[in-house]
Parts: structure tokens; C-alpha cells; sequence
């Protein structure tokens, strides 16, 4: 079930791509929806100079970003409806938002999946992908803590993993900074608190796990 329910990486996750007679680093970032200057940065080059056989690094969005933002969009949120954004940890070494939804279905809990978004690990879902959930969709309050307060005013955002035992990848935090970043832009503001499961009061529960970067998000996040 989704259960409770390393190191910080650059915002950027990148595919590999040969070049091909005729390309332009012009035509390559509008073909994978980035920049040339991006793509220059990326690579280090000083100019927009690519040579046919050459790998270029392309910095691509996660999949599933797209979505959520134009899910988001549509549901034009109020920007005082949250006040919270909670990390858990999946306590699973797979799963996806279906199969966790499933299983909260099955224990009783009428909204189906506890937490708003899942960040996939590459298993069930793609590494990095960021799967909306129905209650996000719907704009419902989760039911991913015990506290009805965090429930209520709280985004729940499970990583799949068991960080007990292993680390996110980079992808998967790459991308939680992404979701952070239109989180913040969209519908939080500046007014908001992050933390993660087992810092709620009451909660008694490892979640998101010893290897999880706790200390890193909470220093980023916390103003």
C-alpha cells in the first residue's frame, strides 16, 4: 500500500541526444519544448556551434509536470485554500498512484488514493513522474495524516519508495522541486508551511524514512 500510507540534485533532468546533419540547436529546442541558452548551459558551450554525431544533453521537464499544470490551471485553486504541503514516503519499493488508490479503496476510504500527487521510481510509473490524483482533481481535502487538520489544508505528495531502505532517485526529487516551484507559483504563494509525515504532531510513523533528505527540503522550503 502506499504506506505511511542523498543529496540534492539541479532542477533540470536531460536526455541524451546524437546530432544529425542539418540539425540546429534552434530546431532542437523547440522540438523538445526547451531553449538554445539552455541547451547551451547544459553543455557548456559558448555558442550555438553542433557538430553531426556530437551527444548534446537536452533538458526535458519530468513527465507528467505538463499535466499537472494544466490540470491546475483549470481548477482555478483559491490561493488560501492550502496551507500545508506534506512529503510521505510510499514505504513500498513500487506502486503507482492506481495501485495505491486501489488499496485505500479496499480500507475503506471513500476518496480512494490518500495523497494529492505520487512521484514515481521508474517501477509502476515512469522515474520522476508526477501522477495527479483524484483528490487534487476534485480539490479535496486528503487522507494521507491523522491529523483532520492537515487533512484538511494539507497537500499530500508521496514519493514511491521505501527510504528506509533506499534513497529517492534524482529524478524523483527533481521533479518535487518542480512540483514545488508551480505549487508556489500557482496556488500557494509564499504562505505555506512544508514539512513531512512523521514531524506532524501525534503522528507516530518513520515517514518518509532515515534516508529521505529531510533536513535539505525542510532548509529549502522553510522560509
Amino acid at each position: 500500500m502506499g504506506g505511511c500510507a542523498s543529496k540534492l540534485v539541479a532542477d533540470e533532468i536531460h536526455k541524451t541526444y546524437r546530432i544529425q546533419k542539418g540539425d540546429t540547436l534552434s530546431e532542437l529546442a523547440e522540438k523538445h519544448g526547451t531553449t538554445a541558452s539552455a541547451i547551451r548551459k547544459a553543455n557548456g558551450l559558448k555558442n550555438d556551434r553542433i557538430i553531426a554525431g556530437q551527444r548534446l544533453l537536452i533538458p526535458v521537464k519530468p513527465r507528467g509536470v505538463e499535466d499537472f499544470e494544466s490540470v491546475t490551471r483549470a481548477l482555478r485553486v483559491p490561493r488560501d485554500r492550502w496551507k500545508f504541503v506534506v512529503a510521505h514516503h510510499s514505504a513500498t519499493p513500487n506502486g503507482n498512484a492506481a495501485i495505491y488508490g486501489r488499496n485505500h479503496y479496499r480500507r475503506g476510504m471513500r476518496d480512494g488514493l490518500a495523497y494529492h500527487f505520487v512521484i514515481g521510481n521508474g517501477i509502476d510509473s515512469g522515474d520522476g513522474e508526477i501522477e495527479v490524483g483524484p483528490r487534487w482533481r476534485k480539490q479535496l481535502r486528503g487522507g494521507h495524516v491523522k491529523s483532520p487538520i492537515y487533512n484538511q489544508y494539507g497537500i499530500g505528495i508521496c514519493f514511491v519508495g521505501n527510504f528506509m531502505k533506499t534513497r529517492p532517485t534524482d529524478n524523483q526529487i527533481s521533479s518535487f522541486h518542480r512540483l514545488m516551484e508551480t505549487l508556489a507559483s500557482d496556488v500557494l504563494g509564499t504562505n505555506y508551511s512544508f514539512t513531512v509525515h512523521k514531524l506532524i504532531r501525534g503522528e507516530q510513523t518513520a515517514c518518509p524514512g532515515r534516508y529521505f533528505p529531510t533536513d535539505a527540503l525542510l532548509s529549502k522550503y522553510t522560509s
